[in-house]
């Protein structure tokens, strides 16, 4: 498979073999968001707290947006 037809075998590996074991995935992220936020907009630190959505925010761009979208929008209120 080319990269034109999507990630090759070599790809998914490497992703795979990337993947921070604590991550949660998307779905339990953001079951979560709202108090990750809210713990670092009171000045705490979440990800001691909940490991597996720091890990999880680090890896996936779309949440990582929603969550700087929604601290954004908790902190500028």
């Amino acid at each position: 498979m080319n990269h034109a037809d999507g990630p090759t075998l070599a790809d998914r590996l490497r992703l795979f073999l990337e993947t921070d074991p604590r991550d949660v995935g998307c779905e339990r992220a953001m079951e979560l968001l709202h108090v990750y936020v809210e713990l670092r907009a009171a000045g705490q630190a979440p990800e001691e707290r909940y490991p597996g959505i720091a890990a999880h925010l680090r890896a996936c761009g779309p949440c990582s947006d929603e969550y700087e979208g929604l601290l954004a929008a908790v902190t500028e209120l």
